[in-house]
């Protein structure tokens, strides 16, 4: 039995020796990978994250890449479900979760977030001369609301109407904002609730689409991080407000939404 036990720990201690940062003890250092900072995100919420050819871009994009170099470190991005980024950060598969990410309760049970980079406001898109008018339109009536999977137009607007939502009957949920925008204009549902950003984005290439005037929520967007490494937290947080007080973080947020735009 004890030469049994002996060779399983030898295979453990190889199996370990053998990985990178991102098997065992992965959750203590500081980064996934050596050398590099693996960010998770679902690179289909413009101007956040999305495409441009195959190299992923936008605001998120840029900021993670200003910390990186600030860190030292080469940024590496993986495009994933929205829904799979926190689980993946809880299990040391990625270092941060960045996806336009809004700072819940629930979520910060799962994961540390680090200082707030941007504000977010969810908003409502329907169809030009729909019945629905107003929020309070959307809410009382019994319309078929589309959302992403996992995000926070999800979780608010699959809760009870007394606390603001609709009811998980009438939520439709998809893999990405834009098949909700196009089920929305295939009829398929009544209206999407998504981040005013990617809204605007979606109305502009789909005709025939147009967002209430009035906001539904505004929320805080931040970088998940696993609960276990709170130094790599520390540098995170302390990256975000050198690269905000010099300028860097307003620079790339006016770049993709302009303020007088």
């Amino acid at each position: 039995m004890k030469k049994i036990l002996s060779k399983i720990v030898s295979v453990g201690l190889v199996f370990c020796m053998g990985m990178s940062l991102a098997s065992c003890g992965k959750k203590k250092g500081m980064t996934v990978e050596k050398g590099k900072l693996i960010m998770a995100t679902n690179a289909f919420f413009p101007p956040y994250e999305y495409y441009d050819n195959d190299v992923v871009v936008g605001i998120d994009a840029e900021i993670a890449g200003a910390v990186a170099n600030k860190l030292g470190l080469e940024l590496e991005i993986q495009d994933v479900e929205f829904d799979s980024i926190i689980a993946g950060v809880q299990n040391g598969k990625y270092d941060i979760g960045m996806a336009g990410m809004t700072v819940t309760e629930d979520r910060k049970k799962a994961v540390n977030f680090s200082s707030t980079y941007a504000i977010g406001v969810q908003v409502v898109i329907v169809k030009e001369g729909s019945e629905i008018t107003d929020v309070d339109a959307l809410l009382n009536g019994e319309y078929k609301v589309g959302v992403q999977q996992g995000t926070t137009g999800d979780l608010y607007m699959s809760s009870a109407p007394e606390k603001g939502g609709v009811g998980e009957s009438r939520v439709v949920r998809f893999a990405k904002g834009n098949d909700a925008v196009l089920a929305l204009s295939t009829g398929k549902v009544d209206a999407v609730v998504i981040d005013n950003e990617p809204a605007k984005s979606f109305v502009a290439s789909n005709e025939g689409l147009t967002i209430l005037p009035t906001a539904y929520v505004e929320e805080e967007y931040a970088m998940c991080i696993n609960k276990d490494n709170s130094e790599l937290l520390e540098k995170i947080n302390q990256a975000l407000k050198e690269l905000t007080d010099d300028g860097t973080i307003p620079a790339i947020i006016e770049k993709y939404i302009p303020s007088n735009g």
